[in-house]
């Protein structure tokens, strides 16, 4: 053990002064494997960074809510079937909250009405368009995972009397009230005054996925009362999580239930969740890893050639110097070693320089597009070093196994 631990001491140092005699040479042999690390980490980094980017915007809106809904979140294929369904009316969660109160047992826990529209806000010359405007009920606060940035939302008396209060996303008020609170001010929407009564905190978005930051909520009673609606609307559910499917089936049970569905007729409503939206993010994650592995394994490839093709030349070059250490008694896993570590190490060198370019692109990246958020992780760290190492002791370990082969006499004579 003591010996071998001198072996590799010994090999690291010559290993270690070999690039430095040869440091232009050397760069240029890591180079495949700098660009092979760097493509690896960016791809790792863009993929956590989707489950990130929509868990941050969905963390609004929380993980234990169902959403009962006309429409299907996934593709639809017979339209004309779902454009026929009847509405989801709003009154639908009155009765799912009577159910609830009556089942303490229940898996659900709380019905809100939701509706939504897009529309314009105005503070004097100040204007924001295509807002996202939610008419709900005071219970909504109940199921949102948004903090406040400061004020409060709109209380149960509020909602039930229609009055024209709003809750503003951290952008609409940015836009509106730069520099100033918004609490207790007034907003424009079609043509009526509303007084804000919150400002939700800064939440961001991704991939143009709903967010808080550009969105206002009222009473769904005011919300009726300026929008043509035809009754059809959302109604959120929250759930135990510990339970999800059991909520499902019961949820599925009681509208049906409230619709009046005879035993032989199909569900003429959809319950969604968040993970549909997830499960369609999928095909994205999964192109960038195919391009992503591809572009590694391509540039992983040409590197290792270009340090085995190296290692042989440096073989070749030092063949008296083997020879010499041999005929001096050195073994043959002395000189195996003394070419494979000068192979790992500038495979290792070469991915800490990745990683570090990686890193400079991810910083990059988060300054010119801050929405998509890059994450850099540990992981990924260790996981681009143990590749760097792995293709060095690939594409090194044939010169260096030669090298150990070779016959000391012969070795002496070479010219």
């Amino acid at each position: 053990m003591k010996r071998l631990y001198f072996e590799l001491n010994e090999s690291l140092r010559i290993a270690f002064a070999q690039i430095r005699a040869n440091k232009l040479r050397s760069s240029l042999t890591a180079l495949g494997v700098i660009i092979g690390i760097v493509a690896v980490t960016l791809m790792g980094t863009a993929i956590k960074g989707i489950d990130v980017g929509v868990d941050r915007s969905f963390s609004g809106f929380g993980d234990d809510v169902l959403y009962v809904t006309k429409w299907p979140w996934n593709e639809v294929q017979d339209w004309w079937n779902y454009r026929n369904r009847r509405p989801i009316r709003y009154d639908y969660a009155r009765q799912i909250n009577e159910w609830i109160a009556t089942n303490p047992d229940s898996a659900l826990k709380i019905a809100v009405p939701t509706a939504n529209t897009q529309t314009t806000v105005i503070r004097g010359e100040n204007r924001v368009n295509n807002i996202w405007t939610l008419g709900t009920s005071a219970d909504y606060s109940r199921i949102s995972r948004s903090d406040m940035k400061e004020g409060r939302f709109f209380s149960d008396f509020e909602a039930q009397s229609g009055g024209n209060v709003a809750i503003i996303g951290f952008d609409v008020a940015d836009a509106l009230f730069p520099n100033e609170s918004a609490i207790g001010k007034t907003v424009r929407i079609r043509d009526q005054n509303f007084k804000v009564l919150g400002v939700a905190a800064r939440q961001g978005s991704f991939l143009g996925l709903f967010s808080w930051d550009s969105m206002l909520a009222m009473p769904i009673t005011t919300y009726r009362r300026y929008y043509r609606v035809n009754d059809d609307g959302e109604i959120r559910v929250q759930v135990d999580t510990t339970r999800m499917e059991s909520a499902r089936d019961e949820l599925r049970g009681l509208v049906r239930r409230i619709r009046q569905l005879g035993p032989e007729k199909r569900d003429d409503f959809e319950i969604n969740e968040q993970g549909t939206i997830r499960k369609q993010l999928d095909p994205i994650k999964n192109g960038i890893a195919l391009a992503g592995l591809f572009i590694t394994s391509l540039a992983l490839f040409v590197g290792a050639i270009g340090i085995m093709n190296i290692t042989y030349v440096s073989v070749k070059e030092r063949t008296k110097e083997i020879g010499t250490r041999k005929a001096l008694g050195a073994r043959r896993r002395t000189i195996l070693l003394q070419f494979l570590i000068e192979a790992v190490t500038i495979c290792f060198i070469g991915g800490v320089a990745g990683l570090a370019f990686a890193r400079g692109l991810t910083e990059l990246v988060a300054v010119v597009a801050p929405s998509f958020p890059l994450v850099f992780s540990v992981g990924l760290v260790l996981t681009g070093l143990t590749i760097s190492v792995l293709t060095g002791i690939l594409s090194g370990f044939l010169p260096a196994l030669a090298a150990s082969k070779l016959d000391p006499v012969v070795a002496l004579r070479y010219e």
